[in-house]
């Protein structure tokens, strides 16, 4: 950094921060008529002289509004967001974590429940990023450790944002036209991975060398179930195909597929996996008969490779849900949000989740902001922002 920038940058760390760092004060001397009052701002002569790693530790110090408020002085400022140091000494900051709604009727603005406090946020997340265009050919789909996942069919690519640290990145379409489906965001150390069915093949995006991969040895054998974000755990994806249901995975290094011999419950009428992206897999599902649920399950896959029933959802909780999906289970999805599975469907406002650690059911109420007329295409997502998560 040039002496003449880190001058500039320490004056506006000064207003900033309002940290002052007084001249060193000499022995009593007699004064004079003529003598000037010491300074009580800092001395750039001084300061930029400083050693790059003291100065990166200093800067760590800030809090975190005044850092995103100081990172546009310089190129060096900016980049500390991605310093070890940095990084170390806030990647245990206590954000909120949220659940994020989005709806066809909305394509730039998303209404935000703080799941910490309990209410929803009196101000939407917004987007100004400029490749975002407020059309139906943009749609968000998927969310990983603080990570979102957009379409951008007007563009032919996908964008990759982190909210938190303003950072980007657009993918384009490995093939156009480009009709995929079934599209999971993965976190995974030091980036992140996006995989998808193509017609008869998987494709999957490793950001760490931003490559596409093929492979092509899929069978169709999930159907028509492509509503459901697949289920990652244990270093692979989880699937459930149609009856009658089993459990299928695939490995995103090698791109094998598996059919597992896991045994299912008996009579289900469907089916959703969810995961905790590490440790746990957990299975939601109806149980009844001609396809009519009476009662709804919850199983954890255990030690043994088998599925042990955890909970059953209280009757009259039950009988809401059922009400709202009309037994038209392709409606229903779930997905894991900091220790509580959620369970929705397209044509309901709400969500009905499950806390792990108190092992109760309850209703997220309804969004005040959701104008009565959205009937349909409600779309919820897990969104803890993340400092280090980079697109």
């Amino acid at each position: 950094m040039k002496l003449r920038e880190k001058s500039k940058s320490f004056k506006c760390l000064s207003k900033l921060s309002g940290l002052t760092v007084p001249t060193v004060k000499p022995k009593a001397v007699p004064s004079s008529p003529a003598a000037s009052p010491p300074s009580l701002e800092m001395d750039p002569g001084i300061w930029s002289r400083l050693p790059p790693e003291l100065l990166d530790h200093v800067l760590s110090f800030l809090s975190l509004r005044t850092y995103f408020n100081l990172r546009s002085t310089c190129k060096h400022f900016d980049s500390l967001l991605y310093s070890p140091s940095f990084v170390s000494k806030h990647s245990d900051s206590s954000f909120s974590s949220f659940l994020l709604l989005a709806h066809p009727q909305c394509f730039s603005q998303f209404p935000l429940y703080d799941s910490a406090r309990g209410t929803w946020r009196s101000f939407p997340l917004s987007l100004s990023v400029s490749l975002l265009s407020s059309s139906p050919s943009t749609s968000l789909l998927s969310t990983a450790n603080g990570l979102v996942c957009f379409s951008l069919r007007h563009s032919g690519s996908f964008l990759v944002c982190n909210f938190l640290t303003k950072s980007s990145r657009l993918i384009e379409f490995p093939y156009h036209p480009f009709a995929f489906e079934l599209l999971t965001l993965v976190s995974v150390p030091l980036g992140y991975k996006i995989f998808m069915l193509f017609f008869d093949s998987a494709l999957v995006f490793d950001s760490r060398n931003h490559s596409w991969r093929r492979f092509d040895n899929f069978e169709p054998i999930i159907g028509d179930n492509h509503r459901q974000e697949a289920a990652y755990y244990n270093g692979r994806l989880y699937f459930v195909t149609p009856e009658p249901f089993s459990i299928v995975s695939f490995d995103l290094d090698n791109g094998e597929w598996e059919q597992t011999d896991i045994v299912m419950p008996e009579e289900l009428t469907f089916v959703r996996l969810v995961s905790d992206g590490d440790t746990k897999l957990y299975m939601i599902g109806g149980t009844g008969r001609n396809g009519i649920s009476r009662s709804l399950r919850l199983w954890e896959f255990s030690e043994q490779g088998n599925w042990v029933e955890v909970e059953s959802v209280p009757q009259m909780i039950c009988k809401k849900f059922m009400s709202i999906c009309y037994h038209n289970y392709e409606h229903v999805y779930c997905f894991w949000h900091q220790g509580t599975i959620c369970l929705c469907c397209y044509t309901w406002p709400e969500i009905l989740y499950y806390k792990i650690c108190r092992r109760s059911w309850h209703w997220l109420p309804k969004c005040p902001s959701v104008p009565e007329r959205w009937s349909c295409g409600f779309r919820w997502f897990s969104f803890v922002p993340e400092l280090n998560a980079s697109a």
